[in-house]
């Protein structure tokens, strides 16, 4: 997929009550057709299409979101093909669990002047009584990108099947008078409501290499204004899509509703930056008089720059789960694979594990978690208790299915003597993890996780740590390695990194890897880094898929706990 199209995916996160009866699906022409399975004969890699994560059942897709009792997920979907082509539509799926997910008919398609080249990326807010109203960049007849407003048909329908598209549509277009490029000017956010009453909602552009959320205002919803200046801006980091802005708590894992304000409360604005596709994000304080975003520490898009995860994750989207609440965060992941193996496969393009977010106790930056809701699909367990992972050695890890499974692991380091200096100029971990592979040995490190490994330890993903000393702490690499991950499909392998904010001499090293088919999430430091990646096994297939303990550091160390789990298929259709 090239570049030029990767902005069409933000995601769609919404959750409503309903009841568990079957829903009639309807469909009126090709442009919005029944999600429906396909037939076994026509999925192409069956072994590499994911069990637990969320996958329609072909074509191109890209989000997902809850709200209530029953969640809905609306994502972009592509009715006529695997990639991005045309016809861009948002797809339509419903859960009571955010795991198990059923289709419903496609909600909105290309069908009027201003939207005739696609239904592209937008927002639910719920408005006063409960009613929803969504917000959607469309693609009009003359290329410029246009915001639009589009409302349920019937609310007392708990399945929200249709959508209609305001007559008073597009609510916001750019022109030369507001200095809006028609092709940067996308992605409305959830909307919020300020403290005078009236509702504000920020989308992203580009002015001359400077990334900018725009912000406007409105009293009902429909007829917005302008506000005189942007929420935020930030020179030489290009166009920003996906926005995202939420408050968090500062004294408590819970989540807030988008519209809270107040004291022991941040805000966080995150942006996917098309340049070089990767969320970031800021905390900081918002200051509503002002209506401007003041972060503590400013965006960068340098290695330097809070991510949510620093692996293969793009144009996330948080909401708040008003049921639990929880805020809680889907990413989407596309394929490291070429365009015409995704067309084979008949499918690209899979949504991460639904992830919990706080803000961490330090206030400097986000925890992020898998829902708890994931693990009823544990199956199987393994524990271990105080292993000694030997220098240069290898452990197998029994009873486990190595296709599908939920490893959590945890390291004690007896001591470290052994640590290597970390050169001054080693700041960027990605590259740090480059040349500091799973292959090559060091003092405390590499260790950790083997996984979608073959029997004879060819073929696998590494997911591991490795531990630095400068002259006042303990520095902590977490890397995933993906340089062997196949033997014979060729694809972008590369080897993702992050430091990992934690001190060694004190705690645990903690490590948790979702291992599904053709994707891995991990998560060290109980949630302090993520590194998502895409992999593509060839020489292991399901129960042949093997999973390892590594130590390949001259420094013993001890596995404290190991706990893994076989994962059951989610229902997804």
């Amino acid at each position: 997929m090239s570049n030029s199209h990767l902005w069409l995916i933000c995601m769609l996160l919404f959750p409503l009550f309903g009841s568990s009866e079957y829903i009639k699906l309807v469909t009126s022409d090709s442009l919005h057709m029944n999600l429906e399975p396909l037939q076994s004969s026509e999925l192409a890699s069956l072994q590499q299409r994911t069990a637990f994560h969320f996958q329609p059942a072909k074509n191109w897709m890209n989000g997902p979101m809850i709200y209530k009792g029953i969640y809905h997920l609306f994502y972009q979907y592509n009715p006529g093909g695997a990639i991005w082509i045309q016809n861009i539509s948002w797809g339509h799926s419903i859960s009571t669990d955010l795991v198990n997910w059923s289709p419903l008919p496609i909600a909105m398609w290309p069908s009027e002047s201003y939207d005739i080249k696609g239904c592209w990326s937008g927002s639910v807010t719920m408005l006063p009584g409960n009613k929803p109203a969504v917000l959607y960049t469309g693609i009009a007849s003359n290329n410029n990108q246009v915001q639009n407003l589009a409302l349920p048909k019937n609310l007392s329908d708990p399945y929200l099947v249709e959508w209609v598209k305001s007559p008073k549509n597009p609510l916001l277009t750019p022109t030369p008078t507001n200095k809006i490029d028609g092709e940067w000017f996308r992605d409305p956010s959830t909307a919020w409501m300020n403290e005078d009453g009236q509702w504000r909602v920020t989308i992203g552009i580009e002015r001359d290499r400077t990334g900018m959320a725009l912000l406007y205002k409105s009293e009902d919803f429909i007829n917005w204004i302008e506000v005189t200046n942007p929420l935020h801006s930030k020179e030489n980091t290009g166009m920003w899509e996906c926005i995202d802005f939420y408050p968090v708590s500062t004294s408590s894992h819970k989540g807030l509703d988008t519209s809270t304000t107040g004291c022991g409360i941040k805000h966080v604005l995150k942006s996917s930056m098309f340049d070089v596709l990767h969320d970031y994000y800021a905390i900081g304080t918002y200051d509503s008089d002002k209506d401007i975003f003041i972060p503590d520490t400013d965006f960068t898009t340098e290695h330097s720059g809070l991510r949510y995860d620093y692996g293969k994750l793009y144009a996330s989207k948080t909401f708040f789960d008003s049921a639990t609440r929880r805020r809680i965060l889907w990413g989407w992941s596309n394929e490291s694979t070429d365009t015409s193996i995704d067309v084979a496969r008949g499918w690209a393009g899979v949504q991460t594990i639904p992830r919990s977010v706080w803000l961490d106790k330090s206030g400097k930056q986000l925890i992020q978690w898998p829902i708890v809701e994931i693990e009823n699909l544990r199956t199987n367990k393994v524990n271990l208790h105080h292993e000694l992972l030997k220098s240069e050695s290898v452990l197998d890890v029994p009873g486990v299915t190595g296709s599908q499974a939920d490893v959590d692991i945890a390291f004690s380091i007896p001591n470290f003597d052994k640590a290597e200096i970390l050169d001054p100029t080693w700041t960027n971990p990605q590259v740090l993890c480059s040349r500091k592979g799973a292959s090559v040995g060091g003092g405390i490190g590499p260790f950790g996780l083997l996984l979608l490994a073959s029997a004879d330890v060819q073929e696998y993903t590494a997911v591991f740590f490795r531990v630095f000393r400068n002259e006042t702490r303990y520095v902590v690499l977490m890397c995933t390695d993906l340089t062997k991950s196949s033997l014979s499909l060729d694809y972008d392998k590369p080897t993702y990194g992050a430091f990992l904010d934690v001190n060694p001499a004190k705690e645990d090293l903690t490590l948790r890897s979702l291992v599904d088919h053709s994707i891995i999430e991990s998560f060290g430091g109980n949630g302090k880094a993520c590194i998502t990646a895409r992999v593509y096994p060839t020489s292991v297939i399901d129960s042949e898929a093997h999973l390892y303990a590594f130590n390949n550091g001259v420094q013993d160390v001890k596995i404290s706990n190991l706990s893994a789990w076989s994962m059951k298929k989610a229902e997804i259709s």
